[in-house]
């Protein structure tokens, strides 16, 4: 059974997210970027789900030295994020992300179409950069959930 990596700091998303893939993949699952880090180093998961505002080292740097590290590199990494304006689908994939998803996750077809892509993907080598889950010009609807540590909504 592949397994994904879900670095989300907010309990109730981690608990969506186990919601709707949990009985297709095995779960592991960080509050943190940097503990995170060190367990996907020492464990590499097939796929990760990886959420940008993270407390102490946000996705985009988790993505960052993950991508720097020759044996984690080519990991399929599938941005999570509650920002969903212009621009961001385009920024998050020049940082390195294969896919992303705008929070709160509407379209959990969508979800797992764009994993099990990435999964099949990867085991091919290739990537699907162009490809998120969630269409760029869907808005997402603003959670009214508040206690992730910065307070916004994710």
């Amino acid at each position: 059974m592949k397994r994904i990596a879900i670095v989300e700091d907010n309990r109730d998303n981690r608990l969506l997210l186990r919601a709707i893939i949990d009985d297709r993949y095995e779960l592991v699952e960080y509050a943190t970027g940097r503990v995170a880090l060190d367990a996907i180093r020492s464990d590499p998961p097939d796929l990760i789900l990886l959420d940008i505002s993270l407390p102490e080292m946000d996705g985009t740097e988790v993505l960052r030295r993950l991508r720097s590290d020759s044996t984690l590199a080519r990991i399929p990494a599938i941005a999570l994020t509650a920002h969903a304006m212009r621009g961001v689908r385009e920024r998050l994939l020049a940082e390195g992300f294969d896919a992303y998803v705008v929070k709160p996750i509407v379209d959990e077809e969508a979800l797992l179409e764009t994993i099990a892509r990435l999964l099949d993907t990867s085991v091919a080598g290739d990537t699907l950069s162009d490809s998120p889950a969630i269409p760029p010009n869907q808005a997402a609807t603003p959670s009214n959930e508040r206690d992730g540590p910065q307070g916004d909504g994710k």
